[in-house]
Protein backbone atom coordinates (compact mmCIF):
# COMPACT_ATOMS: atom_id res chain seq x y z
CA UNK A 1 0.00 0.00 0.00
CA UNK A 2 1.17 3.35 -0.69
CA UNK A 3 0.35 7.00 -0.07
CA UNK A 4 -1.54 8.06 -3.45
CA UNK A 5 -3.26 11.24 -4.54
CA UNK A 6 -6.80 10.79 -3.83
CA UNK A 7 -8.84 14.36 -3.69
CA UNK A 8 -8.61 17.00 -6.13
CA UNK A 9 -7.59 20.51 -4.98
CA UNK A 10 -11.51 21.68 -6.27
CA UNK A 11 -12.74 19.34 -4.16
CA UNK A 12 -10.69 20.22 -0.65
CA UNK A 13 -11.54 22.90 -1.21
CA UNK A 14 -15.30 23.19 -2.10
CA UNK A 15 -15.55 20.57 0.78
CA UNK A 16 -13.59 23.42 3.49
CA UNK A 17 -15.17 26.25 2.17
CA UNK A 18 -18.84 24.66 2.18
CA UNK A 19 -18.23 23.89 6.15
CA UNK A 20 -16.85 27.38 7.02
CA UNK A 21 -19.59 29.22 4.89
CA UNK A 22 -22.81 26.88 6.59
CA UNK A 23 -21.30 27.63 9.70
CA UNK A 24 -20.98 31.08 9.46
CA UNK A 25 -24.49 31.53 8.16
CA UNK A 26 -26.31 29.64 11.07
CA UNK A 27 -23.90 31.38 13.38
CA UNK A 28 -25.22 34.57 11.52
CA UNK A 29 -29.08 33.26 11.68
CA UNK A 30 -29.30 31.39 14.99
CA UNK A 31 -26.77 33.44 17.05
CA UNK A 32 -27.46 37.07 16.20
CA UNK A 33 -31.03 36.23 14.77
CA UNK A 34 -33.36 38.16 11.98
CA UNK A 35 -32.95 41.37 13.77
CA UNK A 36 -29.36 42.00 13.22
CA UNK A 37 -27.69 44.33 10.86
CA UNK A 38 -25.57 41.31 10.14
CA UNK A 39 -28.69 38.80 9.00
CA UNK A 40 -28.29 39.83 5.46
CA UNK A 41 -25.16 38.49 5.09
CA UNK A 42 -26.41 35.05 5.75
CA UNK A 43 -28.47 35.58 2.67
CA UNK A 44 -25.13 36.52 1.08
CA UNK A 45 -23.86 33.25 2.18
CA UNK A 46 -26.49 31.00 0.86
CA UNK A 47 -26.38 32.56 -2.81
CA UNK A 48 -22.50 31.86 -2.50
CA UNK A 49 -22.61 28.56 -1.46
CA UNK A 50 -25.42 27.38 -4.00
CA UNK A 51 -23.27 28.57 -6.28
CA UNK A 52 -20.42 26.61 -4.89
CA UNK A 53 -22.68 23.54 -4.88
CA UNK A 54 -23.50 23.90 -8.34
CA UNK A 55 -20.28 24.09 -9.90
CA UNK A 56 -19.83 20.82 -7.32
CA UNK A 57 -22.41 19.16 -9.55
CA UNK A 58 -20.34 20.10 -12.64
CA UNK A 59 -17.16 19.25 -11.53
CA UNK A 60 -19.08 16.01 -10.38
CA UNK A 61 -19.06 15.54 -14.10
CA UNK A 62 -15.84 16.36 -15.44
CA UNK A 63 -13.76 16.14 -12.36
CA UNK A 64 -11.50 13.15 -11.29
CA UNK A 65 -11.92 9.70 -10.60
CA UNK A 66 -13.18 10.06 -6.80
CA UNK A 67 -14.98 13.35 -7.32
CA UNK A 68 -17.53 12.06 -10.10
CA UNK A 69 -20.86 12.09 -8.47
CA UNK A 70 -21.39 8.33 -9.10
CA UNK A 71 -18.45 7.33 -6.90
CA UNK A 72 -21.03 8.86 -4.53
CA UNK A 73 -23.50 5.92 -5.49
CA UNK A 74 -24.06 3.39 -3.19
CA UNK A 75 -26.91 0.63 -2.43
CA UNK A 76 -29.17 0.56 1.05
CA UNK A 77 -27.08 -3.06 1.52
CA UNK A 78 -23.61 -1.74 0.96
CA UNK A 79 -24.52 1.36 3.14
CA UNK A 80 -25.73 -1.06 5.68
CA UNK A 81 -22.37 -3.50 5.59
CA UNK A 82 -20.42 -0.26 5.80
CA UNK A 83 -22.18 0.75 9.28
CA UNK A 84 -22.00 -2.92 11.05
CA UNK A 85 -18.18 -2.88 9.89
CA UNK A 86 -17.68 0.38 11.60
CA UNK A 87 -19.20 -0.72 14.26
CA UNK A 88 -17.17 -4.27 14.55
CA UNK A 89 -14.16 -2.69 13.43
CA UNK A 90 -14.10 -5.13 10.27
CA UNK A 91 -15.53 -4.20 6.79
CA UNK A 92 -13.76 -3.09 3.32
CA UNK A 93 -11.66 -0.54 3.31
CA UNK A 94 -13.03 2.57 0.38
CA UNK A 95 -10.32 4.52 -1.00
CA UNK A 96 -12.89 7.63 -2.07
CA UNK A 97 -15.74 8.59 -0.20
CA UNK A 98 -17.34 5.40 2.20
CA UNK A 99 -20.91 4.86 2.27
CA UNK A 100 -21.66 7.32 4.75
CA UNK A 101 -19.94 9.81 4.26
CA UNK A 102 -20.99 9.84 0.14
CA UNK A 103 -24.90 9.95 1.81
CA UNK A 104 -23.91 12.51 3.77
CA UNK A 105 -22.72 14.67 0.91
CA UNK A 106 -25.51 13.75 -1.11
CA UNK A 107 -27.87 15.23 1.84
CA UNK A 108 -25.43 18.20 2.05
CA UNK A 109 -26.12 19.38 -1.62
CA UNK A 110 -29.87 18.76 -1.19
CA UNK A 111 -30.14 20.78 1.75
CA UNK A 112 -27.78 23.15 0.49
CA UNK A 113 -30.00 23.98 -2.78
CA UNK A 114 -33.20 23.66 -0.83
CA UNK A 115 -32.34 26.02 1.71
CA UNK A 116 -30.89 28.46 -1.42
CA UNK A 117 -34.04 28.13 -3.20
CA UNK A 118 -36.59 28.54 0.10
CA UNK A 119 -34.24 31.29 1.27
CA UNK A 120 -34.97 33.08 -2.33
CA UNK A 121 -38.54 32.61 -2.18
CA UNK A 122 -38.50 34.46 1.61
CA UNK A 123 -36.39 37.45 -0.05
CA UNK A 124 -39.12 37.53 -2.63
CA UNK A 125 -42.07 37.81 0.04
CA UNK A 126 -43.13 34.39 0.35
CA UNK A 127 -43.23 34.31 3.99
CA UNK A 128 -45.22 30.73 4.35
CA UNK A 129 -42.27 29.34 3.47
CA UNK A 130 -40.46 30.01 6.47
CA UNK A 131 -41.01 26.93 8.94
CA UNK A 132 -39.67 24.87 5.13
CA UNK A 133 -36.73 26.92 5.60
CA UNK A 134 -35.95 26.94 9.31
CA UNK A 135 -35.91 23.03 8.99
CA UNK A 136 -33.89 22.37 6.16
CA UNK A 137 -31.45 24.27 8.01
CA UNK A 138 -31.51 21.84 11.36
CA UNK A 139 -31.82 19.05 9.19
CA UNK A 140 -28.41 20.00 8.09
CA UNK A 141 -27.40 20.68 11.51
CA UNK A 142 -28.34 16.98 12.65
CA UNK A 143 -26.48 15.77 9.14
CA UNK A 144 -23.27 17.75 10.28
CA UNK A 145 -23.17 16.67 13.62
CA UNK A 146 -23.62 13.01 12.67
CA UNK A 147 -20.68 13.27 9.83
CA UNK A 148 -18.33 14.97 11.91
CA UNK A 149 -19.46 11.78 14.81
CA UNK A 150 -18.39 9.56 11.61
CA UNK A 151 -15.57 10.80 10.57
CA UNK A 152 -14.46 10.21 14.21
CA UNK A 153 -16.02 6.67 14.50
CA UNK A 154 -14.15 5.54 10.97
CA UNK A 155 -10.79 7.00 11.96
CA UNK A 156 -10.61 5.29 15.55
CA UNK A 157 -12.25 2.12 14.32
CA UNK A 158 -10.51 1.89 10.94
CA UNK A 159 -7.18 4.00 11.85
CA UNK A 160 -7.73 5.65 8.77
CA UNK A 161 -7.68 9.45 9.16
CA UNK A 162 -10.20 10.69 6.55
CA UNK A 163 -11.06 14.26 7.77
CA UNK A 164 -6.83 14.87 7.51
CA UNK A 165 -6.94 13.37 3.56
CA UNK A 166 -9.17 15.77 2.70
CA UNK A 167 -6.56 18.44 3.38
CA UNK A 168 -3.62 16.86 2.20
CA UNK A 169 -5.53 14.39 -0.34
CA UNK A 170 -3.81 11.33 0.63
CA UNK A 171 -4.46 7.82 1.25
CA UNK A 172 -3.55 4.81 1.64
CA UNK A 173 -4.24 2.27 -1.40
CA UNK A 174 -2.41 0.80 -4.68
CA UNK A 175 0.13 3.17 -6.41
CA UNK A 176 -2.45 2.66 -9.86
CA UNK A 177 -5.56 3.83 -8.12
CA UNK A 178 -4.85 7.00 -7.46
CA UNK A 179 -5.38 10.18 -9.66
CA UNK A 180 -2.44 11.56 -11.81
CA UNK A 181 -2.87 15.25 -11.11
CA UNK A 182 -4.32 17.59 -8.14
CA UNK A 183 -5.94 20.03 -10.85
CA UNK A 184 -4.70 23.56 -9.20
CA UNK A 185 -6.02 25.28 -12.86
CA UNK A 186 -9.53 23.80 -11.94
CA UNK A 187 -9.12 25.14 -8.22
CA UNK A 188 -8.34 28.60 -9.40
CA UNK A 189 -11.29 28.44 -12.31
CA UNK A 190 -13.37 27.51 -8.80
CA UNK A 191 -11.94 30.41 -6.49
CA UNK A 192 -12.12 32.72 -9.20
CA UNK A 193 -15.95 32.22 -9.88
CA UNK A 194 -16.85 32.13 -6.27
CA UNK A 195 -14.57 34.98 -5.58
CA UNK A 196 -16.49 36.90 -8.73
CA UNK A 197 -19.97 35.54 -7.93
CA UNK A 198 -18.90 36.82 -4.24
CA UNK A 199 -17.98 40.19 -5.29
CA UNK A 200 -20.76 40.86 -7.28
CA UNK A 201 -23.37 40.43 -4.08
CA UNK A 202 -21.54 42.57 -1.88
CA UNK A 203 -21.35 45.36 -4.44
CA UNK A 204 -25.38 45.08 -5.25
CA UNK A 205 -26.35 44.69 -1.62
CA UNK A 206 -28.02 47.83 -0.48
CA UNK A 207 -27.44 48.22 3.50
CA UNK A 208 -30.37 51.03 4.04
CA UNK A 209 -33.09 48.49 2.34
CA UNK A 210 -31.02 45.38 3.58
CA UNK A 211 -31.81 44.54 -0.10
CA UNK A 212 -29.58 42.34 -2.78
CA UNK A 213 -29.85 42.38 -6.87
CA UNK A 214 -28.97 38.99 -7.68
CA UNK A 215 -26.08 39.28 -10.27
CA UNK A 216 -27.01 37.90 -13.79
CA UNK A 217 -31.04 37.07 -12.88
CA UNK A 218 -31.95 40.65 -11.87
CA UNK A 219 -33.93 39.68 -9.05
CA UNK A 220 -34.13 41.71 -6.29
CA UNK A 221 -34.28 39.85 -2.79
CA UNK A 222 -35.28 41.16 0.68
CA UNK A 223 -32.56 39.73 3.30
CA UNK A 224 -33.13 41.47 6.52
CA UNK A 225 -34.92 44.74 7.85
CA UNK A 226 -34.91 47.89 6.41
CA UNK A 227 -32.41 50.55 8.42
CA UNK A 228 -36.00 52.50 9.39
CA UNK A 229 -37.22 49.46 11.01
CA UNK A 230 -34.16 49.11 13.22
CA UNK A 231 -34.50 53.10 13.80
CA UNK A 232 -38.29 52.73 15.00
CA UNK A 233 -37.39 49.89 17.18
CA UNK A 234 -33.89 52.11 18.58
CA UNK A 235 -36.97 54.95 19.57
CA UNK A 236 -39.25 52.30 21.27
Amino acid sequence: MDRVLVWDLPTRMFHWLLAAGFIAAATIALGLGEHSRLFPYHGIVGLVLALMVLLRLVWGVIGTRFARLHSLLFSPREVFEYLAGVWTGSGRQHTGHNPGSAYAILGFLLLILGMAATGALLGLGYDGIEETHELLAYTMIGLAIAHVLGVVVHTLRHRDNIALSMIHGRKNAESNIGIGTARPGAMLVFLAIVAGWTVSLMRNLEPRSQTVRVPLVGIALQLGEAEDEFELEDDS
